[in-house]
């Protein structure tokens, strides 16, 4: 189980490394586009674009519905929380870390006083 996990993770966060990956989920986010209206908003081919709406679709980070000859793009809200919460648990052990080093330098320092 921990495994599927962790590969959805992997999956969410290799999707999430570039940069024209995020700004297309910023779009798909704020509301549903055609991948030809999004292919139209960058310098490269429409194959091109296709292929980051296949990562940020094969990561679950967005939806594609056919509506004609259309094929239209949503963000999915659920799987964005997802990994806001997986930063957010990496932020916990983080700040967790940061705390026992705060405790350690401060008893290190209250010991160097009584000498």
């Amino acid at each position: 189980m921990i495994e599927e996990g962790a590969d959805r993770a992997d999956a969410m966060f290799h999707a999430l490394a570039d940069r024209t990956r995020r700004d297309i989920l910023r779009r798909v986010l704020a509301g549903e586009h055609s991948v030809s209206a999004l292919a139209a908003k960058y310098d490269m081919s429409f194959a091109a674009v296709q292929k980051h709406v296949a990562v940020l679709e094969k990561a679950g980070l967005l939806t594609k519905r056919r509506s004609g000859r259309e094929q239209l793009a949503s963000g999915d809200v659920a799987a964005v929380r997802s990994v806001a919460s997986m930063l957010a648990e990496l932020e916990q052990v983080w700040r967790g870390h940061i705390a026992r080093i705060d405790a350690l330098v401060a008893s290190d320092s209250h010991h160097h006083q009584e000498d």
